[in-house]
């Protein structure tokens, strides 16, 4: 059985769980808590495992596999059906684009060692991290909000009737974005998006309150 190394409010190894439940893979979730002791992540028994010391990691009987894009690339050669990437080769790059955008672009500007640094070694305030955080959230979602405008999907999510690696990574940055009370009114596409994919079992069962060392 595959296992998974998570964190329930990891929005990157939310949207592995979100592909693992999509794709019907059942898999073992072995939590890492990323602020107990100082953070699990950083044992020398977990960086024996996984020596960049992030979350999430899959492990398979062939080996393992770290940074939660790659994770979705290898699902989806695992068990192509049902697909996460669209057929044509210019939808399944703007697909991958959108999803780096946000695990590459937005996420890594809010993810907890991030703002660990800003508050412990440069020393700035809750206040001034929390509007960082809200800053980069709204320049990462205005883009995306005029993409998908631009595009004008028929369907309910942000690539149209296919589920997609984009909406796979964008629910989780909207968890974050609400958990840190941003303003999410400019972005009704991308709110109509979220709402669709939520409505679904696999979504909802990837939910960090849903997740066994949900606190």
């Amino acid at each position: 059985m595959l296992k998974l190394y998570t964190y329930f409010r990891s929005s990157a190894a939310y949207r592995v769980r979100i592909a693992l439940n999509l794709k019907g893979l059942p898999y073992e979730a072995l939590p890492v808590h990323l602020l107990r002791n100082g953070g699990e992540q950083r044992s020398d028994a977990y960086r024996s495992r996984n020596p960049q010391g992030l979350i999430p990691f899959l492990d398979t009987e062939a080996g393992g596999v770290g940074q939660s894009l790659a994770i979705l690339e290898y699902l989806e050669e695992l068990t192509p059906t049902p697909a996460l990437l669209p057929s044509e080769p210019l939808k399944r790059a703007q697909v991958r684009a959108f999803a780096q955008h946000i695990a590459c672009d937005i996420h890594p500007l809010n993810n907890l060692r991030v703002l660990q640094y800003l508050t412990g070694t440069l020393g700035i305030s809750e206040d001034a991290k929390l509007a960082w955080i809200r800053h980069w959230l709204a320049e990462g979602f205005r883009g995306l909000e005029a993409e998908v405008a631009q595009r004008n999907p028929s369907g309910p999510y942000c690539f149209g009737e296919q589920l997609t690696f984009a909406d796979v990574c964008l629910v989780p940055q909207w968890f974050n974005a609400e958990r840190f009370q941003c303003d999410l009114t400019p972005y009704p596409r991308l709110a109509a998006a979220v709402k669709a994919c939520n409505e679904l079992p696999a979504f909802q069962s990837a939910h960090p309150s849903r997740q066994p060392d949900s606190e």
